[in-house]
């Protein structure tokens, strides 16, 4: 196993981060900083000494991270001053993002954008009057350095402590402030069109994807789309969707050697990748393929999201069934350097002629292909990419697409042989239940989209790591596992994610128990988590430590907002059980947030999904029969190979005298199979449709 970033400084004694599970602050137990984690030890510590707290956060891949720790962090000079100033403390975001998010929200207040590595200086109360992200050990290009900044905070602490409480009072009264919003109308359709609108501006018509460089990947945006397609039949919405799926399948952000994406591109043509590689990424763009085949059944999307799930599978798997976190960007202190390639290179592992085929296809050239010094500063290096799909290129070649993927196949798998005898990039090998539950969900609806049991089964294995490992006694879900270590409250991504991952496992194997757990957790995240005066659900339980102010997250960045995904599953769970209420809290959660995301939709694609499915009509689809029978089996495989987003599906098996479902779904206890074969059971908007064992039937009423 390699954890991430190994430290060198083993003749330095270590710090207090020794004692830490978390592979980025183990990263930094070897620096000759001072360094706590945070908690109550850290903040008595600065009340004692009366010292101002310097709070670092970033994350295992994150590769400025590791620059301002190559520059500052272990650099004697920078550590005395750190030490003899503040009270330092270390943060992993991904152990503790409650703490990130409010202290990036400072960030953005203050200098208008965030980033990680994210810098704070905060009085003893947690009360920040400085914020900043990547600051270098000197100053330059109007970027304050440490040398500079740290005498200047120590000289403004000891002189002019009435301006930094009350620039700290300013700050956290602002905060407080952002988070005071009322409620708003219920979101409708209206803001599906606002969305759709918004996306087209900002769609870059020439190579996909929206904004310029840095050009993230956002595969929310892309499974919206697809649901507004599928509503309106606006063939721009599809357009873009598949430009863009195809465009980074071709690009440098893909691992076209081993598989999976990488975080972003730095260029606006996909080509080159900032190249960690990380959980949530592979998940989200997975579900974006998956659906992105159900709609057009191409075969290019399914391939590339079996090869996502591949790689998590080989790579990113503990042996026990969970999933690991990230892979770092940077190998022997160079980022890329693991994925890139050299002419020679290229030409020695496969002989002249394989090698001028790769050569040809993938645009390897000697003096390399891309020219970024910052991302890799090795000269003659190439990063592999198409330039046009395998069929153009096939028949640019007079070959069989086929058989030019055939050849492909045989040489790549000779040069990821070759790159696995590399010094591979860190892994950071902590479990996440977020991260694991979008994961389950991919390969939940790769295993319905593709038939495909062995996705279904790491899916099951996985559900069961999160359920014995990282669950409290009492049924709380616990945020992160490592090294036989549980620990961390859980938060609102947590809880929904799970929830939802559940759900579509159910929908999968069709298994009670993952109803049962979804429903049980789902009373226990409203019961601790919900705005009982204004709807929606907190980042944090009521019950757990409050970092200046309890935040409320709708914004879908990088990873969908919790309250996003909560709003679907309150949808989904209310209409599988007949639950009133439930819907009740979806809309309230819409509404919560409606100010804010009616002034730029676009920002909140994930929602969009769920007001997607609330506008629907949504359907309800029991299909009724013997599980192990053949026509029950055909009947859901035929069903679930659609793309039909806004539906639920549930199983009655026949073959129990009082089925399971009936206690969760008191509506099925009429629903039978009396002739013994298998029968679809179809209700829209409220509205039931007599059932059917015509498979072409059931298909007929789906799309009326």
């Amino acid at each position: 196993m390699i954890s991430a970033h190994d430290p060198e400084n083993r003749n330095q004694a270590p710090n207090r981060l020794i004692s830490e599970k978390s592979p980025y602050l183990l990263q930094h137990a070897y620096n000759p900083v001072n360094w706590y984690p945070w908690g109550h030890e850290a903040f008595e510590a600065a009340q004692k000494e009366n010292k101002p707290v310097f709070l670092s956060i970033g994350y295992s891949a994150c590769h400025w991270c590791h620059v301002m720790e190559k520059e500052s962090f272990e650099d004697n000079e920078v550590a005395g001053l750190i030490n003899e100033v503040f009270i330092p403390v270390k943060v992993d975001r991904e152990e503790r993002p409650d703490i990130d998010t409010v202290y990036m929200k400072v960030c953005q207040l203050m200098t208008g954008s965030g980033g990680w590595p994210l810098t704070v200086i905060m009085t003893p109360e947690k009360k920040p009057f400085f914020a900043g992200t990547y600051l270098p050990k000197e100053s330059r290009s109007g970027r304050i350095g440490m040398i500079d900044l740290v005498p200047r905070i120590k000289k403004m602490w000891m002189s002019q402590p009435e301006d930094i409480n009350r620039l700290s009072d300013e700050i956290t009264t602002a905060l407080k402030h952002e988070e005071a919003g009322l409620p708003g109308n219920a979101l409708d359709e209206s803001v599906l069109q606002s969305a759709y609108e918004e996306l087209c501006r900002r769609f870059d018509e020439q190579h996909g994807g929206f904004g310029a460089a840095p050009k993230f990947p956002t595969p929310h945006n892309l499974v919206f789309l697809l649901r507004y397609w599928k509503r309106k039949k606006d063939p721009k919405a599809l357009l873009m969707v598949e430009q863009t799926l195809q465009a980074m399948r071709q690009g440098g952000i893909y691992d076209h050697v081993g598989f999976g994406f990488h975080r972003y591109s730095t260029d606006p043509i996909w080509l080159v990748p900032h190249f960690e590689k990380m959980l949530y990424d592979q998940a989200m763009l997975t579900m974006a393929y998956v659906d992105a085949y159900l709609a057009t059944k191409k075969e290019e999307y399914k391939q590339t999201a079996c090869e996502i799930c591949d790689y998590v599978l080989r790579d990113m798997s503990d042996p026990e069934g969970g999933f690991y976190s990230a892979e770092d960007a940077d190998s022997e202190g160079v980022e890329g350097k693991f994925y890139v390639w050299s002419h020679e290179e290229i030409y020695n592992i496969l002989g002249p002629s394989e090698a001028g085929l790769i050569i040809k296809v993938f645009n390897i050239a000697k003096e390399g292909n891309f020219v970024d010094q910052a991302v890799n500063e090795r000269p003659g290096t190439n990063i592999l990419h198409l330039d046009k799909s395998l069929e153009q290129t096939a028949a640019a070649m007079n070959m069989a697409t086929q058989n030019l993927n055939d050849s492909l196949n045989v040489s790549l798998k000779k040069l990821f042989s070759s790159r696995g005898k590399r010094i591979h990039p860190g892994k950071d090998d902590k479990i996440l239940t977020d991260w694991n539950g979008l994961m389950i969900m991919a390969l939940a609806r790769a295993a319905q989209a593709f038939s495909e049991p062995l996705y279904a089964d790491a899916a099951e294995r996985a559900a069961a790591f999160v359920l014995n490992h990282m669950r409290t006694p009492g049924g709380r879900l616990l945020h992160r596992y490592r090294d036989g270590d549980a620990s961390l409250p859980a938060h609102v991504d947590d809880y929904a994610f799970f929830i939802s991952a559940l759900i579509e496992l159910y929908e999968t194997v069709f298994d009670i128990r993952y109803l049962e757990t979804a429903l049980e957790l789902n009373r226990f995240f409203i019961r601790h988590f919900w705005d009982s005066g204004n709807g929606g659900f907190y980042f944090t339980a009521d019950d757990t430590e409050e970092i200046l102010v309890r935040k409320k997250e709708i914004y879908d960045a990088a990873v969908p907002s919790g309250n996003s995904v909560a709003m679907l599953n309150l949808l989904r769970l209310g209409r599988i059980t007949g639950d009133p209420d439930l819907e009740e809290k979806a809309v309230q959660t819409g509404c919560a947030f409606a100010n804010t995301v009616s002034e730029y939709p676009a920002a909140y694609a994930q929602l969009m999904v769920a007001v997607d499915f609330a506008a629907g009509p949504p359907c309800e689809v029991v299909i009724a029969g013997d599980s192990q029978a053949e026509d029950t089996k055909t009947m859901l495989q035929t069903l679930m190979s659609q793309f039909q987003p806004n539906k639920v599906v549930l199983l009655r098996p026949a073959e129990q005298q009082s089925p399971d479902i009936d206690r969760i779904s008191g509506f099925t206890k009429s629903y039978g199979s009396p002739d013994g074969k298998a029968r679809a059971y179809i209700c829209r908007d409220r509205n039931c449709q007599l059932p059917t064992s015509d498979i072409a039937k059931m298909l007929e009423m789906l799309n009326d």
